[in-house]
């Protein structure tokens, strides 16, 4: 082998290193983690901070690679087939043959699937550390970097293309999933994370204690009475309403009253506490911002009339982000019960979303009603009786408890799709 065919074979292979460089860099830039690169950044990594620069100016970053890439393989090439041509002499479309294979698996292995298989496992730390070589590319191809960046707005204005780089709900869900599947985060703090993304998506309608499970005294009560309700419901706060509940005046504290009743010269109307009114249809983060601004722990829900819907407490929003919160006084209701194979007991007041996850059913359409309760009387019209049935998709619901005002326990049964 003559100097001139040994100068080419080290060309060829400093080419394919660089090839190797820009198709490594390309997919670490691709796949870097930039809240990862963030926090690195905040934390005093300089190398990180320089990384997350540039992985924030993508797209001239990305065609300095494309440009360095390519005009890199075009050289290689170019290369081989001189480089095999003195080789075989004697045929030349022989060396062609030898030399584009040899360069399509040589570029294919060391140039394309390697380094790009290394860069994805470890975007990191290779975007930390070719940072530099990366920035000199990216300052010599700076004049083709411009040129392509006006043809891009010449593109995008000839089609009219818009682009969005805000990540939606859903796609912050995903990434949670991920990041959950991956071992990144454990089940409780994925259900923390997606309980915080959708708790603005719901109304104070659908957390409060309805109306008609309310416990309040009148302003006139005796004290025996309120004693009475006090231990009955083991609340520590009791709404307080003047002749209808629709008109309630303020919130009494169990301590303040024990304190009045054991004689400390006060009377009811001292220690009520005034409340605050929110719409049913406000947002509970919204609410939460009201209470926490009133310092209070309960708040009285109307309705377009004026009319008193229900309460909702610190505790019922509160629960919605890490779930439910038992004191050493609460009794644990079952809500759902399976009692045989296919069967189920159903409290009227269980969430109907809950009982559809629970049993498996998927539900495309959406319903007014928020419980089992409403939903059955919703579907059938009226408010039934103990033994009315009601049959949907694949389930059979009979009513088992049920009073003139409302749907109290259902039983249901889930047919399997075969039996259907």
């Amino acid at each position: 082998m003559d100097p001139s065919q040994v100068g080419l074979l080290i060309a060829l292979i400093i080419l394919i290193v660089l090839s190797a460089f820009f198709s490594a860099s390309e997919t670490a830039y691709t796949t870097v983690n930039k809240v990862r690169l963030r926090t690195l950044a905040q934390d005093g990594n300089k190398k990180a901070e320089k990384a997350l620069k540039m992985a924030d100016n993508y797209d001239r970053l990305l065609s300095t690679i494309l440009v360095g890439n390519n005009i890199v393989n075009i050289v290689v090439a170019s290369l081989s087939t001189v480089f095999f041509a003195n080789i075989i002499k004697s045929n030349a479309s022989l060396s062609v043959t030898v030399s584009t294979i040899a360069s399509t698996v040589v570029l294919l292995i060391f140039s394309e699937i390697t380094p790009k298989s290394i860069a994805k496992e470890y975007p990191e730390s290779f975007c930390m550390s070719f940072n530099g070589a990366v920035r000199v590319f990216y300052f010599i191809l700076t004049p083709v970097n411009e040129l392509f960046m006006l043809w891009k707005k010449l593109i995008k204005k000839v089609f009219r293309l818009s682009s969005s780089s805000s990540v939606t709900e859903d796609e912050l869900k995903t990434y949670v999933e991920v990041a959950e599947s991956g071992g990144e985060i454990s089940e409780h703090e994925s259900e923390l994370i997606r309980s915080a993304i959708e708790f603005d998506d719901l109304d104070i309608y659908d957390i409060m204690t309805p109306r008609v499970n309310v416990v309040a005294v009148e302003e006139n009560d005796s004290i025996e009475e309120i004693a009475k309700k006090f231990f009955e419901s083991g609340y520590s706060r009791l709404p307080v309403y003047s002749k209808t509940v629709d008109s309630i005046i303020g919130i009494i504290h169990e301590k303040d009253f024990y304190f009045m009743k054991n004689g400390d010269g006060k009377k009811l109307s001292d220690i009520i506490q005034s409340s605050v009114c929110v719409s049913k249809t406000m947002k509970i983060s919204a609410v939460l911002r009201i209470m926490q601004k009133a310092k209070i722990h309960m708040a009285v829900v109307v309705d377009e009339f004026g009319g008193t819907s229900g309460i909702v407490t610190m505790e019922d929003i509160i629960e919605e982000l890490i779930g439910e919160v038992w004191d050493e006084h609460d009794e644990v209701e079952v809500l759902l019960k399976r009692v045989d194979d296919d069967s189920y007991l159903v409290s009227g007041a269980e969430n109907l979303e809950a009982m559809f996850e629970a049993l498996g059913v998927k539900v495309k359409e959406e319903f007014d009603s928020i419980t089992v309760g409403g939903w059955v009387i919703e579907q059938m019209g009226k408010i039934p009786v103990a033994g009315e049935k009601l049959e949907f998709q694949n389930l059979i619901i009979t009513i088992t408890k049920a009073t003139v005002k409302k749907v109290v326990e259902v039983r249901v049964k889930v047919i399997p799709p075969e039996e259907e």
